[in-house]
């Protein structure tokens, strides 16, 4: 007695291995179905099932038009039905993606930051007044406390100053400034949390009502 046994490394690989081997046997038997309209039928069908295989698709905007796309995917390509959504290319799949636009030059004080440096630079285009007078401070403030986030030790407010004319190339002067920056124990304060300070008072109290309780 022999048995035909079929072995997975004979076996083609699967296209998209998540729905398994019978769906992928449906889809190339529903390519080489004679009749149009039996592979219209069919590939319906076989959507249903695909998505009944992937319940977390229905959550996914427009997840109907995915199922097509799948389908339309672990059938080369090849499968001619009547389908609601536009067919896919085969190169619109294989297309490569545009590449990233990383930054070309990394920043002088890498500690501040890219942010700062786009900061700086939107200061530098307002217009002379109080408000880019108090943006800048607040713009030295912040980079004070990147600086101590950094370096846990002090800094000197002319340090701070030094390093905003060089990002700015020499436009935001606060060198000659006699306004003083955050302390560095402000900047580097935690917030406190609620409740954190009530919770001395509550066991004064519990204290004080467990002192005049009578015992037994």
């Amino acid at each position: 007695m022999t048995f035909d046994l079929e072995y997975n490394s004979e076996r083609p690989l699967m296209i998209i291995p998540e729905y398994g081997r019978h769906i992928q046997k449906l889809v190339d038997h529903c390519v080489a179905l004679e009749t149009k309209e039996e592979r219209d039928k069919m590939a319906k069908a076989i959507v249903d099932v695909m998505g009944n295989l992937q319940p977390h698709l229905r959550d996914v905007p427009d997840f109907k038009h995915k199922l097509w796309d799948q389908l339309y995917i672990m059938a080369d390509f090849k499968l001619d039905v009547e389908s609601p959504y536009p067919q896919p290319s085969k190169e619109e799949l294989q297309e490569k993606p545009e590449g990233l636009a990383y930054p070309k030059s990394a920043s002088r004080y890498r500690y501040y930051g890219n942010n700062i440096q786009t900061m700086i630079d939107i200061a530098l285009s307002w217009e002379e007044g109080d408000k880019k007078e108090a943006l800048v401070f607040t713009i030295a403030n912040h980079m004070k406390k990147c600086y101590l986030n950094w370096n846990k030790d002090t800094v000197d407010d002319a340090v701070i100053f030094n390093h905003l004319y060089d990002l700015s190339d020499g436009k935001l002067d606060l060198r000659s400034s006699e306004e003083k920056l955050s302390e560095s124990k402000n900047l580097l304060r935690k917030p406190r949390t609620q409740g954190q300070g009530s919770s001395k008072t509550t066991h004064k109290k519990q204290h004080h009502n467990n002192k005049n309780r009578k015992r037994y």
